[in-house]
C-alpha cells in the first residue's frame, strides 16, 4: 500500500483523498461522498496480471483455431487425423504463447518498475479502477508498441492484446454486475458483467470492508431488478438500503 504523501504532485482525486476522512488503514471517505484508496501491487509476487494476460492470449488464439476448424468442417476437409493434427498444432502454439507471454510480462514489469499502482473510487452507484497518471502513460506506450509489433508481424493475437491493454481506466456500475468473485489471498475482487470484467484490489486490512460494501450494494440492486420485473416501483432500492 502507498498512503497519500506530499512529495509528488497530486491529481484532483489524490487531493480529495488527503482532505477526506480515514475510515480504515488505506481508505478515505471524501467530501464528494466517494470512498478512495490507492493500491500498490508487486508484479513479481502477485500472479493476477500475468494470468489475465495469458487468458486473453489463450481465448483469442482459441477463437482463431475454432474458426479455422469450422471452415474445414464446412469445406469437407475435416476428418479424425486432421482434427488430431490441429489439436497438436494448437498445443505447440499454447506452449510458445506461454513462453512469449512470460518473457513479455517480465519486460512489462521491468518497465513499470515492478509495481502496478492504481486508485479506486467507489460510491453507491459503482466503482472506478484507474492507474495513476505516471503509470498510465507508460502503459499507453507499451500498448502502442504491442499493436505495432503485431501489425509488423501480421499477428492478430498480439494486435488484439495491445488494443485491450490500452485501457488504463474501467468503471463498473453495481447494477450491471452479474457475479462477484473474491480472492482474499490475492487481495482481489472480480466484478463480472455480461461482457466486461473489472478487478478491484484492496489490502488485507481493507478487504472485508470493500468486499462487504460491494456485495451489499450489488445484492440490493439485483433484488430490486427482480422486483421491477414483476412491476414493483424503483423505490425498492432505497427501501432495501434503509
Amino acid at each position: 500500500m502507498i498512503p497519500p504523501d506530499n512529495k509528488t504532485p497530486k491529481s484532483t482525486a489524490e487531493k480529495k483523498m488527503q482532505e477526506g476522512k480515514r475510515i480504515s488503514e488505506n481508505i478515505f471517505l471524501c467530501e464528494d461522498g466517494k470512498y478512495r484508496w490507492i493500491y500498490e501491487m508487486s508484479l513479481f509476487k502477485n500472479p493476477t496480471v500475468i494470468i489475465l494476460v495469458w487468458k486473453i492470449f489463450f481465448f483469442i488464439m482459441l477463437g482463431i483455431f475454432a474458426f479455422t476448424m469450422l471452415m474445414d468442417v464446412f469445406s469437407g476437409y475435416m476428418n479424425g487425423e486432421r482434427f488430431l493434427d490441429t489439436l497438436k498444432i494448437l498445443g505447440y502454439f499454447i506452449i510458445g504463447m506461454t513462453v512469449l507471454c512470460a518473457l513479455g510480462y517480465l519486460l512489462y514489469a521491468a518497465i513499470m518498475g515492478g509495481k502496478y499502482i492504481v486508485m479506486f473510487e467507489m460510491d453507491d452507484e459503482g466503482v472506478n479502477h484507474k492507474q495513476l497518471p505516471k503509470q498510465a502513460k507508460k502503459a499507453e506506450w507499451i500498448s502502442l508498441l504491442t499493436v505495432l509489433a503485431g501489425l509488423a508481424s501480421r499477428n492478430p493475437t498480439t494486435v488484439g492484446v495491445g488494443l485491450i491493454s490500452a485501457r488504463s481506466e474501467m468503471y463498473t456500475r453495481f447494477g450491471n454486475v452479474r457475479k462477484i468473485k473474491a480472492y482474499p489471498n490475492r487481495d482481489l475482487i472480480k466484478l463480472n458483467e455480461r461482457l466486461m470484467h473489472n478487478q478491484v484490489y484492496a489490502a488485507k486490512e481493507d478487504f472485508d470492508f470493500v468486499y462487504g460494501y460491494i456485495k451489499d450494494h450489488v445484492d440490493i440492486i439485483l433484488l430490486c431488478s427482480d422486483r421491477l420485473s414483476i412491476g414493483k416501483s424503483h423505490k425498492c432500492k432505497k427501501a432495501e438500503g434503509a
